[in-house]
């Protein structure tokens, strides 16, 4: 009589353990949207305590108490007690020998295979682990397209065949999977379960098209006559670099709003106005002329910061972190804030 696949598997745990591994593998790799699940028909399973479960498979893989106990942060004590307890749950020997020549019985050695693999399984499941070649990476899109993206082929010239796609409006959340990091602009500690490491120095300042400054003659109080431009995801732009920089803005002659920071730079880089956004947006085109930053960048107490899940066992995005901190310790500085260098108008008007 022919077997169905299916009970084949069932017979044989080993078996299973690779099918659903093989099914896990291609549903990550699928571009399919993954469908909701429903559990309450499914009754529950009678697995014994997964702490003891966890010791036995860290002794198991290392083959000494000690080395799991360090691995797990405990004492080889603690170790030890989860795995009598373990055996006396199941009804069976695990382990056997001296005590400092422990190994596994039979039955140890079968439960071991099925519990590495099962842990395997959760480690690759977790938000932020390792999809093969590929890193998603969420990061604001001005971030990505003015400072990111023309680095990036230094990252990929060493690495062929690594991805790297860069997402918007996820920057820190995790929960919905399909990202395994995040740029985001961060201050003080680390979220809870995330990994950051900050690589990136944050200032402002105001910018305008180079050419626009020239016009002007280089007067910076003709620059605070300009119409203002900010974007909308900063509007309060202006007036926080008025009260860092200790001045009084006169009447502009006009104010626009951008959706977007990339938006804004291109508005400013026309001539339409004079806006108020970070170095790391305008970084290439101050130093290539196209705009003028006539203040110089202040700067803030928040930087640009790696984050990753904490529990994700992913190489690549490693490797990326340290890449991100090596090319901020090489990027260019901006130039200091110059408040003093010229008075402003109402300065000016003060003194008449």
């Amino acid at each position: 009589m022919k077997r169905s696949a299916k009970s084949a598997i069932c017979k044989f745990p080993c078996l299973q353990t690779r099918f659903a591994m093989r099914c896990f593998s291609e549903a990550r790799q699928s571009t399919k949207p993954v469908q909701a699940v429903s559990w309450s028909h499914m009754t529950r399973r009678p697995l014994p305590s997964l702490r003891g479960l966890q010791a036995f498979e860290v002794f198991a893989r290392t083959g000494a108490m000690t080395r799991a106990a360090a691995e797990l942060s405990v004492t080889h004590g603690a170790v030890s007690r989860q795995i009598k307890a373990l055996e006396a749950q199941l009804g069976a020997r695990l382990v056997e020998g001296p005590k400092h020549q422990l190994r596994l019985t039979p039955a140890g050695r079968e439960l071991a295979s099925s519990l590495s693999s099962a842990f395997d399984m959760v480690a690759l499941a977790l938000p932020g682990a390792e999809a093969g070649q590929e890193l998603v990476v969420a990061c604001p899109g001005t971030f990505a397209m003015k400072w990111l993206i023309p680095r990036l082929p230094r990252f990929l010239h060493s690495r062929p065949g690594v991805r790297v796609r860069f997402v918007e409006d996820r920057a820190g959340d995790f929960s919905r999977g399909g990202v395994h990091a995040a740029i985001t602009l961060q201050r003080g500690a680390a979220p809870a379960g995330l990994r950051a490491t900050p690589f990136l120095d944050h200032a402002y300042g105001v910018v305008l098209s180079g050419a626009l400054f020239e016009n002007l003659h280089q007067d910076r109080r003709k620059v605070l006559r300009l119409p203002r431009l900010h974007a909308e995801t900063f509007a309060s732009g202006w007036a926080m670099w008025a009260a860092d920089m200790n001045l009084d803005l006169p009447e502009e002659s006009a104010e626009r709003s951008f959706e977007h920071n990339f938006y804004l730079i291109e508005a400013v880089a026309a001539g339409l106005g004079a806006a108020i956004t970070a170095w790391a947006f305008v970084q290439a085109d101050v130093l290539s002329g196209r705009l003028a930053a006539p203040w110089g960048f202040h700067p803030l107490a928040s930087r640009f910061t790696y984050l990753r899940p904490a529990q994700a066992d992913n190489t690549l995005a490693a490797e990326f972190g340290r890449w991100l901190q090596q090319e901020g310790r090489r990027d260019a500085k901006p130039p200091t804030t110059a408040a003093a260098a010229q008075p402003s108008l109402t300065d000016q008007n003060r003194a008449m």
